[in-house]
């Protein structure tokens, strides 16, 4: 899409105007005010004034003199006579004369030098300063500190404007929104029939799934106006701004019809009213003119309002109901084959090797956004040029994911040679765990190799294939993944250390999940006990029963978490040689990957057999 310049007639305009006025005054306005000054007297006085030695200054012009005081403080004019003893007079007098050398100037030249030349500087002068007034000021509105506009981006059809073969990962989403574009081609056949196209589509999702860009392809695809504007452009500290501002958006949509409106992160003035009397009640005059105009117009008329939020819950009521917001669409996370589809387009940007296998690369990045997998192709070509490379290879896509994940590498970290040993058995007891359970997803790598994030080591597991269940059996053997780390360093040193604080946490909150919010416990059965807001942005849980509940509560996590843990240290128990080669291999290699795991636990398993 192509952004709508404003047009520059206005401006030449009023400049056209200005420079009328100052050409009027200099040809009628100054020589009068210079006539004035200026006393005519006969040649007797000034005959007079030379006697009497009063004179300053004497300029003997074509047909005149122009002369002054003593004090030269009055200047007179009187006509030239024939006075042969005039020089000789003045300069009796102490008076000082000159006279002017005539010379024939062109009058073209004069004109340009006079007239035209100061014109054109000032239109200079004035464009730069209107251009760093623009600058300074945030926009062509800046001289009315743009109240009452609202300032929304207008996009026209454009040739390299963004389509829907442009969006991948989201077919349900463009799915729903073709019917949008069709309509906008041709109505004639949704009113025929009666029907009538929804006011508004309301995209809801995760941060970077790709809301805003889907909102840009829909225009791209319609071929008509696109009007872009964030919700928080129309908070403002002037009470009755930003309802104004909403009035001159829908004006400005009218007029432009059939368009497109698309209002990112509509929640800033679209969340829900109460019945306290709030300090700021601008915000909730700008929702009240958005429901007055969605209200206002026809929804045959052409016009079509997109909007996004990550927060859908904390619209008001009578923002997302029928006739206002109709429809809303869902911007999920990627499953498998949508990431796989997503890192293509974004690799076509790159040149890739034509060996990459981006079903894998999907498969590592499990959970990922839209976004995080363009980063992803960016960190990867990046690491390629670090590397010398004039193309991107699987490595480089592997070594990316784990970036995004969990940093760069600290290749200058430095680390005892004990707490070298501890950080593999660590990493190694995490494996070890999941390997010997069942139903639990493959140990893809397994490094020593600090992170910038904090982490001294990982261990990745990548599952088959996107699951979207998982039994309590899983859940409990990723628990017991989870403290299969802190497992090892119990048994082979009889020691812990602080390396296990992020595997309590996430074993905590899977545990606390499992009873308050899956309901996968004998004692609270299908009983909710949490609730989630907040959904697409990480999801704040909060308990929602009693304090004795929440005590009972507290004692299962901890009963669950130490099961999982006491099962952990015993399957390692079974396995110590098994612990202390593999422990011992990764020390060495400091990053091992999952198939040379595999090799030497299957290796061992034949030999006990």
């Amino acid at each position: 899409m192509k952004e709508v310049k404003s047009p520059k007639k206005p401006l030449l305009y009023y400049y056209s105007i200005v420079l009328i006025v100052i050409l009027l005054f200099n040809c009628i306005v100054s020589p009068l005010l210079l006539r004035a000054q200026v006393e005519e007297v006969d040649y007797g006085t000034f005959m007079r004034m030379i006697e009497e030695k009063n004179i300053g200054k004497v300029e003997v012009r074509a047909g005149e003199i122009v002369f002054t005081d003593k004090d030269e403080k009055q200047i007179y004019k009187t006509g030239a006579m024939e006075d042969a003893t005039l020089t000789q007079r003045l300069y009796e007098s102490g008076a000082e004369f000159s006279k002017d050398v005539d010379q024939t100037a062109s009058p073209i030249i004069s004109y340009l030098l006079t007239g035209l030349l100061p014109m054109v500087l000032f239109f200079l002068v004035g464009q730069m300063l209107y251009k760093r007034l623009m600058s300074q000021n945030g926009g062509k509105d800046a001289m009315t500190f743009g109240i009452g506009k609202s300032n929304a981006k207008v996009y026209v059809e454009s040739t390299k404007g963004i389509r829907f073969d442009d969006v991948a990962g989201e077919d349900e989403a463009k799915e729903s929104l073709k019917e949008i574009v069709d309509y906008l081609h041709d109505p004639q056949k949704y009113t025929d029939i009666g029907a009538s196209m929804p006011k508004g589509v309301l995209l809801v999702g995760p941060p970077g799934t790709g809301k805003t860009m889907l909102a840009k392809a829909v225009a791209g695809e319609s071929n008509v106006p696109f009007f872009s504007i964030s919700g928080s452009e129309f908070v403002e500290m002037f009470v009755g701004m930003g309802a104004s501002k909403v009035r001159d958006l829908f004006s400005q949509a009218k007029e432009k019809a059939p368009c497109i409106v698309f209002i990112d992160e509509i929640d800033a003035i679209g969340k829900k009213r109460d019945s306290q009397l709030s300090s700021n009640d601008e915000r909730e005059q700008t929702l009240n003119q958005l429901l007055t105009e969605m209200d206002g117009f026809d929804s045959n008329n052409g016009v079509i309002i997109l909007a996004a939020t990550n927060r859908p819950e904390s619209l008001d009521p009578a923002l997302t109901r029928p006739g206002r917001f109709d429809r809303r669409v869902p911007v999920e996370l990627p499953d498998l084959k949508g990431r796989e589809e997503i890192l293509k387009v974004h690799a076509k940007k790159i040149r890739a090797a034509d060996n990459v296998d981006y079903h894998v690369i999907a498969r590592m990045a499990s959970g990922a956004s839209g976004a995080e997998l363009a980063n992803i192709i960016n960190e990867a070509a990046l690491r390629a040029v670090r590397n010398g490379r004039r193309v991107v290879e699987q490595a480089d896509l592997e070594e990316s994911i784990e970036v995004v994940i969990a940093g760069y590498q600290k290749k200058n970290a430095v680390m005892s040679d004990h707490e070298k040993h501890v950080v593999a058995y660590h990493e190694i007891g995490h494996a070890l765990v999941a390997a010997l359970q069942s139903h639990s997803a493959p140990v893809q790598k397994i490094t020593i190799i600090p992170r910038t994030s904090g982490a001294l080591g990982y261990t990745m597991q990548v599952e088959q294939t996107d699951k979207v269940l998982m039994t309590k059996q899983e859940l409990e053997n990723k628990i017991a993944t989870l403290t299969g780390g802190r497992a090892a360093e119990e048994v082979v040193f009889g020691e812990i250390t602080t390396g296990a604080s992020n595997d309590i946490e996430q074993a905590t909150k899977l545990a606390r999940a499992m009873i308050t919010r899956y309901g996968m416990s004998d004692e609270f059965d299908m009983v909710a006990l949490e609730t989630v807001t907040n959904q697409y942005l990480g999801g704040d849980s909060s308990l929602a029963c009693s304090a004795q509940t929440q005590n009972e509560i507290d004692a299962r996590v901890v009963a669950l978490v130490k099961a999982e843990h006491e099962k952990a240290r015993k399957l390692i128990e079974g396995d110590r040689a098994l612990l202390d080669e593999l422990a011992a291999f990764l020390y060495e290699k400091e990053t091992i990957t999952g198939d040379e795991f595999m090799q030497i636990v299957n290796k061992r398993k034949e030999a006990g057999a």
